[in-house]
């Protein structure tokens, strides 16, 4: 592989907005660094819920959510799959073809239903919304949205006695933090949206939404905007994308001091704690790692050996929807699930995929009173058809003809060698970002005067190092100082002969 020659693509069909993706900067020496990840998971078991408060998150589908461990999430892992992900067709290019996250990864990850009604619901007033279903109105409830500390302050002991309205609201508040947290975690920080509340106000009706559904196509959406080289920042799921790559990918996994257990479920819980130590690996690493993957570093079929005894019969008979062409919803959100560009993914043959149709992503303003399903007629036409279409294999499909097709329209690589002194000016830099995206993110909330400081201070002196020491680094400096180390080296090659 040639990395000092024009990565594509070569044909700009499929990946027509290349210009705006990440890896144009990229390669353009213009380094972003790692992602501010956003998801609120490490506060999730500080919320103590009644035997009674348990049974109705299940019946409302969150059983198994309600599990999910609060991981160490790893900011340059992400940020390095980010710049392979690819929002014109929901998937990452990788050099091995196109592989991405399926309906059948959400419900096997995560335990969430990926059959059902669709995830949207009536926009009405966040203020009537929150004090008919939650009894009271947060004080600052602007852009419709609800800071999850004011939910986990006044609903996050609920009493074993409490009649069945509190328990009712306390559990429904709980649901929009467990939301708000994971699967519909947003880039405003420690906030979530009121819309999602409405549709916990029946939790019999609540267990119908296909959660699974609306949490893939919500971090397809925050998977696109992370993409584009003017962002700095991803939501979603995040657990979810790193547990997915630990799955199926030969890059960043932990190593364990004995084998997760492959029996449980959700299996993102195998995942769970810190019983195994992970190599620390920056953005550039990362993408180094990616941009030679072989197929020997992919497990194409993750979950071939699980034990089946072990997922919920609703969740088997759903499965076939993993190899649907529909349309995913969450209320504003509407993206395409495309399993006929990773069937390798569900141990078929892959083959040339269909073309994908060009769609405009509106970022519509989900205000009160707005009717979105007159807006999202076509997309709900098309879940609503979701059985009709399946993705069959071809036995007789040439994957040498795919991949042949399919370095022509791809990128096939994101870095770009550099010298030694430019590689390892890079790093440094990666680094230090890192270290300031990660104190930046901390929350001082618990903390101590003492340790606050600290805090304070690392931020201060992280920052001070970047403004001072490499920010202002000029890039022609650097040219310079890479070209004096050749000199001397070639002047010593010349000496010695």
């Amino acid at each position: 592989m040639d990395l000092s020659e024009d990565p594509g693509p070569i044909d700009k069909s499929v990946l027509y907005d290349q210009d705006n993706h990440v890896s144009s900067a990229v390669w353009d020496g213009q380094e972003r660094g790692v992602l501010r990840c956003h998801e609120h998971t490490s506060m999730l078991d500080q919320w103590k819920l009644t035997p009674k408060q348990i049974k109705l998150v299940e019946k409302a589908g969150f059983g198994y959510l309600r599990l999910l461990p609060a991981m160490s999430l790893d900011n340059a892992l992400i940020a390095a799959l980010v710049e392979r992900w690819r929002r014109e067709t929901n998937t990452f290019h990788l050099p091995v073809g196109e592989m991405t996250i399926t309906l059948e990864d959400v419900a096997l990850l995560l335990g969430l239903p990926i059959d059902g009604e669709p995830v949207i619901g009536p926009i009405s007033s966040p203020s009537s919304v929150c004090e008919k279903l939650l009894g009271r109105v947060p004080e600052d409830l602007n852009g419709g949205m609800v800071k999850l500390t004011w939910l986990k302050e006044f609903f996050s002991d609920c009493p074993e006695d409490a009649p069945v309205e509190e328990i009712d609201r306390c559990t429904r508040a709980y649901l929009l933090y467990l939301v708000g947290s994971t699967i519909f975690s947003t880039t405003t920080g420690n906030k979530v949206p009121v819309m999602y509340l409405s549709l916990f106000e029946n939790f019999d009706k609540a267990g119908k939404f296909a959660w699974g559904a609306g949490a893939l196509a919500f971090l397809y959406r925050a998977l696109g905007n992370a993409s584009l080289k003017s962002q700095s920042t991803i939501s979603g799921c995040l657990t979810l994308v790193q547990c997915w790559s630990y799955s199926r990918l030969n890059v960043g996994q932990p190593k364990f001091n004995q084998e997760p257990d492959n029996n449980c479920f959700p299996l993102v819980l195998k995942w769970k704690g810190k019983s195994g130590s992970r190599t620390k690996c920056n953005v550039v690493s990362y993408r180094k790692a990616l941009d030679s993957l072989n197929p020997c570093d992919v497990q194409w079929l993750p979950y071939k050996d699980m034990d089946w005894a072990a997922i919920p019969e609703d969740i088997k008979t759903s499965l076939m929807l993993r190899a649907s062409r529909t349309m995913l919803i969450c209320f504003d959100k509407a993206e395409r699930h495309l399993p006929d560009r990773c069937l390798r993914q569900f141990g078929m043959l892959q083959m040339i995929p269909k073309e994908v149709p060009r769609w405009e992503r509106k970022s519509r303003i989900v205000d009160h009173g707005v009717d979105l399903l007159g807006k999202m007629d076509l997309a709900l036409k098309e879940w609503s058809d979701r059985w009709l279409y399946i993705v069959e294999g071809d036995n007789s499909a040439d994957e040498g003809e795919y991949m042949e097709w399919y370095q022509k329209i791809t990128c096939r690589y994101i870095g770009r060698l550099t010298s030694s002194l430019e590689s390892e000016y890079q790093r440094t830099v990666t680094a230090m970002r890192e270290i300031a995206n990660i104190a930046d993110i901390v929350s001082p909330e618990g903390l101590d005067p003492y340790n606050g400081d600290l805090l304070d201070e690392v931020r201060n002196i992280v920052h001070k190092c970047l403004t001072e020491q490499f920010e202002e680094l000029p890039k022609e400096k650097m040219r310079k100082k890479v070209t004096r180390k050749r000199k001397q080296k070639d002047q010593l090659t010349i000496e010695y002969e």
